[in-house]
């Protein structure tokens, strides 16, 4: 749309412009919303034909697959959990915090049946959502990738060597790569953080390793070990994973990269990345070291265009 929304002197801000900014949150109030006029549906007709009333039937579902959390259990886990326990409480005993601890672990396993019982609902309806998820355009051509060309998923990662939340999304990165293996590719671009030290010379030492086409191993060890991310401490991983020192260290004191680490970052500006990780899967934003679950939704969702008939995909638009 081109409604003038605000001008700025001369510049014109339009609802267009604001449109694309949100669309991202949009979409999200608009899928929470639908899931729960979805779920509340299936709930009331699941509850009717029980003859009963939908929080009456709820509760008889989780009381049936959610059973009440004993004195024992509750023992275990304090001694499994005590060093976490203790820096919340302030080293509290377990007599201290029992009511506490029970009625919590309780809420989180009646929370657990709840969510399968709706899992479970679902599953036995047939449910079309055509809601569509926005996607962008990501200009990520001959950065550093792992993974089949021909993938029908591609997650493109705005990253930060000395990030630890980056560093802490590497596990789920793996897990999601083992789990779906040749349907997903993972590409890799720079989006170094002005408030992190070493961040610009840990960028430009990881291309000087893709120059000599050990991208991958360069980026493993600098997020094996974020503490060693100096001039001295690159150059030295450079050699231990094999990199022709004198090349290296031509091109690591050179701003031969800079432009490109540079049009990552405008990039990434472009799309509204403010912070490090930010994905984009096939194009949609997920932002922060999000759980592995987090990723199969929207790569299942992904997996599922793709299979889905153009002409179907075209009605949904």
């Amino acid at each position: 749309m081109n409604t003038v929304l605000a001008t700025i002197g001369d510049h014109r801000v339009t609802q267009g412009e604001v449109d694309a900014k949100v669309a991202v949150q949009l979409y999200d109030l608009r899928k929470q919303a639908l899931d729960e006029i979805i779920d509340d549906y299936l709930v009331q007709r699941a509850a009717k034909m029980a003859g009963l009333k939908p929080d009456e039937y709820i509760d008889r579902q989780i009381k049936m697959n959610a059973p009440r959390v004993t004195d024992r259990e509750a023992e275990q886990f304090y001694s499994q959990h005590k060093a976490q326990l203790d820096a919340q409480t302030g080293g509290q005993s377990f007599g201290q915090i029992k009511p506490r601890l029970i009625a919590a672990l309780q809420h989180q396993r009646d929370q657990e049946s709840h969510e399968e019982l709706i899992r479970k609902l679902r599953a036995e309806n047939h449910i079309s959502v055509l809601l569509q998820a926005p996607h962008v355009s990501v200009a990520s051509a001959g950065h550093p990738s792992s993974g089949a060309a021909s993938a029908p998923v591609t997650i493109i990662e705005f990253s930060d060597f000395q990030c630890p939340f980056c560093r802490a999304a590497e596990s789920t990165l793996k897990q999601v790569r083992q789990k779906y293996g040749d349907q997903v590719k993972l590409v890799y671009m720079d989006f170094p953080l002005g408030f992190h030290q070493h961040a610009m010379d840990a960028a430009r030492a990881a291309r000087c390793a893709a120059d000599q086409d050990k991208f991958w191993q360069f980026h493993d060890a600098l997020f094996l070990d974020q503490k060693k991310l100096d001039s001295d401490n690159l150059k030295q991983t450079a050699a231990k994973i094999g990199l022709d020192g004198d090349k290296f260290n031509t091109c690591f004191t050179s701003d031969k990269h800079d432009a490109g680490i540079r049009k990552d970052v405008a990039e990434g500006n472009s799309l509204g990345v403010t912070g490090t990780p930010t994905f984009f899967i096939n194009g949609r934003e997920l932002a922060g070291a999000q759980p592995p679950p987090k990723f199969d939704e929207v790569i299942d969702e992904e997996l599922a265009r793709a299979k889905a008939p153009v002409n179907s995909r075209q009605a949904m638009r």
